[in-house]
């Protein structure tokens, strides 16, 4: 990254509907150069998912890198989707 990225606005780019598969993409992302960081938890007995009810765990990334992380996220998706129907 040449850019100085020091004052830019992190922005939402999906919002997984497990924390496994929030786990996943922000993996894929960071593979790809994209700083993805995961939510930070001093909880000492967290849940392995979210309730039911509640809205999923979002992916930040720079507003800068949005565009590139949401087709790699499409990407993944498609690919997931696909294996799902065979």
């Amino acid at each position: 990254m040449s850019k100085d990225h020091t004052r830019e606005r992190v922005v939402t780019a999906h919002t997984a509907g497990t924390a496994a598969e929030a786990m996943v993409i922000r993996s894929l992302l960071r593979s790809a150069g994209i700083s993805a960081p995961g939510a930070g938890s001093s909880d000492p007995f967290p849940l392995r998912e979210a309730p039911k009810g509640t809205h999923g765990v979002e992916i930040y990334v720079l507003e800068s890198q949005v565009e590139e992380a949401r087709r790699i996220i499409d990407e993944y998706r498609k690919t997931n989707d696909d294996a799902k129907k065979a």
